[in-house]
Parts: C-alpha cells; structure tokens; sequence
C-alpha cells in the first residue's frame, strides 16, 4: 500500500503529516523571509486555531491524536497576505478546518482541502483581499516538495502533469514560465491534494484537465488556482465513478 493509500484510509496519517511538513518548509521558509514578522504571526495563529478544532474533534470522538491541522496552517500562510487581520484568519481558518476537513472524520475522509477552503472563505468574506503573487523563490522552493511528495506516493504525477499541460495548451510556450511560477505551489498542495484529487488513474487525468481548464478561465493567478482547486476536487468523485465505470465495461467486453 502506498503512502497515499495508507492517508486516504486513514491510516498512517501523523507519518503523512509529518512528511506533508516537510515538504512545505522550504515554502514556508521562503514566504517568512520575504514577508517578515506580519507573515509568522499569519502562520502561528492559523496553526493555533487549525490544532485546537483537530483537538476538539478527537476529544469528541474519542480518537487518536494528530496534528493535520498544521499542514492547512503551512498552506494558508504561504499564501495569505501578510497583512490580514488576525481575526479574519481564526475566522476562516476555523470554518476552513471544520467544515472542510473535520466534519467528514478528518484527513482522508473528505474530499475537500482545507487550506483551500479557508483561503476561498477569506476571499469571498472580504472582497478587498488579494492574495499575494508567487515568487520565483516560492516556485523553487516547492520543487524539493513536490519531489518528496512524488517519492512518498502522496503526489500523482498525472495530476501535476496534465495541468501544466493544459495550461501549457491554453497560454503557450512564451507565457507558460510565468504562469508556472505563479501556480506552482498551489498546484502542489491544492489541486495535487490527495484527499481532493481524484484516485483512480484515469480519474486524476479527467480531474487535472478540469483543474488545469478551471485556472485558464478563472484567469490565471493564485486565486483562480485556489478556486479551481475546489471546484475540480467536488467533480473529483464522479471522475473516478466513471473511470471505474469505463474499466468494468472493458473488462466485461473484453471477457464476454
């Protein structure tokens, strides 16, 4: 079983926390040194608020312990800008959390990212909030990431594969640098999301091309990224539906 398995039956899921933590410190490192003292607090309150509703949860149902939240904290704080209210931060971060991640059981139960919710709430919950443009330091910084998490089995390759594919497709050779710097990381941790992707392999090809045409439409910057994320993981499930459908009626031609 791999390591994506083992975190979407819910198994393993403190060592896929810890391997998630990994890969976004260099990310996190990057935004704290561009972005100051403003940037960390960002970070620590959005750790604070996303580790006391995983307690309260495991409190209530009696659970193991772990520290999921602090994954949605790292993605969040990487790409929120520096100066947002503290208060608006517990505000989407806890809706984020609870009812992105923690009302379905937790990490590997839902089908949605947190992160990606809590950032979409503080958009639409403050208009006047832009989220800031990714750096080349950022873009390179995900890269030492995104090959952890593709050794670990916890990233698929179709998905960030076929993405930049389509984007590739849809702005061309001469602007698909600079639309990668800018989608890089949210590519990585939002749309290449386990939890939110698709599961089966012809599933997250359907679900990446539908990702990949979301960001093209919604304009081509880091929030069209993170609605494209959402959007794309609620028709995750009926790409993998058909895909197992389309697999079973082969097989049954195949065999008579």
């Amino acid at each position: 079983m791999t390591a994506a398995a083992r975190l979407l039956a819910g198994q393993g899921a403190l060592g896929m926390t810890v391997v998630q933590v990994i890969a976004l410190l260099p990310a996190l490192a990057v935004v704290l040194a561009e972005r100051g003292l403003p940037a960390l607090w960002v970070f620590l309150v959005a750790a604070a608020v996303a580790l006391f509703w995983d307690a309260v949860f495991w409190r209530v149902r009696n659970g193991a312990p772990g520290a999921g939240g602090i994954t949605t904290a790292m993605i969040f704080a990487v790409l929120t800008p520096a100066d947002v209210a503290v208060w608006q931060v517990a505000v989407v971060v806890s809706l984020g959390a609870v009812v992105g991640e923690l009302v379905f059981g937790g990490r590997g139960f839902g089908f949605l990212n947190a992160a990606a919710v809590s950032l979409a709430l503080l958009l639409f919950s403050f208009p006047g909030t832009a989220l800031p443009e990714p750096t080349l330091a950022l873009a390179l910084a995900t890269v030492p990431g995104a090959a952890l998490l593709l050794i670990m089995g916890v990233l698929s390759w179709r998905v960030v594969v076929t993405s930049l594919l389509v984007l590739w497709l849809a702005v061309g050779m001469d602007e698909i640098v600079a639309v990668a710097i800018i989608a890089a990381f949210p590519l990585v941790f939002l749309v290449g999301d386990p939890v939110a992707a698709a599961s089966t392999n012809a599933g997250r090809v359907a679900y990446a091309i539908l990702a990949g045409a979301l960001i093209w439409i919604f304009g081509l910057d880091v929030q069209a990224v993170v609605f494209a994320s959402l959007l794309a993981s609620i028709f995750a499930p009926l790409a993998d539906y058909f895909a197992i459908r389309a697999n079973a009626l082969q097989r049954g031609l195949r065999h008579g």
